[in-house]
């Protein structure tokens, strides 16, 4: 009998799928707290959040607070009567929200902590090439990702993983987790450690300026930063095709190793192939969006576009 009284704060997919997970398992969820309706589109209807979308499809309380110190949500927050908190990608949340539980709070990373804190773990693992990433049940404290562990569990990252397929993979690797740790919790069976003090592995946000893509880079590191952010945010480039400057996200790509001659970042074109000379070999794009234009395998956009001679990648 599942007995422990579960508030759950998330906001996107990836946190739906946990939610989802305890719901059709049987947890006992008596709310379900969630980002505020925004408007978005060109009508600025008011957009739900996933989570908040499934929760009330389940009958479920659901809270939106816009500030998560406030006397009135703290009050409602109360009223719920949790035994345990559960998060996933949510919001910092202040010590009056996460202490006010008998039993903690505890959050799911979506990386093997204490590697990786920061706000997007699943990509950075792929961009720096890690061969293995993880998810990590942790107890909140005061900083970020830093509370002592609960458990984890570890995956094989594949040679061409990429965000989207690693996302998925662990979004269920973190659904069984969480309803392990709601057990062992239940079950006064955990023994949680303590994180070293770790600083060199960092997730941080991902912005214009670290999402561009160096082709002055090796083949390698290229195309883990393309793969790491496919499909989103995407990696981008400026391509240089006569006079005219073009944004571009690049998503599938392969990688050549080869010798050649050509200068860095020449595009290079054939009815059906379009690749970039990088230092110790080819990119090869198989699927490209330029600005203004729908995203295309290269196939279809040479069949309607002309690269210069000269074009090549800035």
């Amino acid at each position: 009998m599942k007995d422990l009284r579960i508030v759950f704060m998330g906001t996107p997919d990836f946190a739906v799928t946990i939610l989802r997970h305890l719901v059709e398992h049987n947890y006992n969820i008596v709310g379900v707290i969630t980002a505020a309706d925004k408007p978005a589109g060109r009508g600025r209807k008011l957009n739900e959040s996933a989570v908040k979308k499934y929760a009330v499809s389940q009958n479920l309380t659901v809270l939106q607070p816009t500030n998560l110190k406030s006397e009135s949500f703290l009050e409602e927050l109360k009223l719920l009567n949790a035994d345990l908190q559960v998060v996933v990608a949510f919001r910092m949340l202040p010590k009056a929200v996460w202490q006010m539980p008998k039993l903690g709070t505890f959050n799911l990373h979506a990386s093997l902590l204490p590697e990786y804190r920061g706000a997007a773990p699943i990509h950075w693992a792929i961009i720096n090439g890690e061969e293995k990433t993880g998810v990590t049940t942790f107890f909140i404290d005061e900083k970020i990702d830093t509370g002592e562990i609960i458990l984890q569990s570890s995956i094989i990252i594949k040679d061409d993983e990429t965000v989207g397929s690693l996302h998925d993979r662990l979004m269920y690797l973190g659904a069984n987790l969480v309803s392990e740790t709601v057990d062992k919790i239940e079950e006064g069976e955990i023994k949680t450690k303590k994180q070293p003090d770790l600083e060199e592995k960092q997730a941080p946000k991902l912005f214009a300026e670290n999402t561009q893509i160096d082709w002055s880079q090796p083949l390698s590191i290229i195309y883990n930063k393309i793969r790491g952010l496919n499909p989103f945010p995407a990696a981008w480039t400026i391509i240089q095709n006569n006079e005219e400057q073009l944004k571009a996200k690049i998503y599938e790509v392969e990688k050549v190793k080869e010798d050649h001659n050509y200068k860095i970042g020449k595009l290079i074109t054939s009815k059906s192939e379009l690749k970039v000379a990088v230092t110790d070999g080819f990119i090869i794009i198989d699927q490209i969006k330029i600005a203004g234009k729908k995203k295309l395998d290269s196939k279809s956009l040479l069949n309607g576009f002309q690269f210069s001679e000269n074009a090549k990648m800035l």
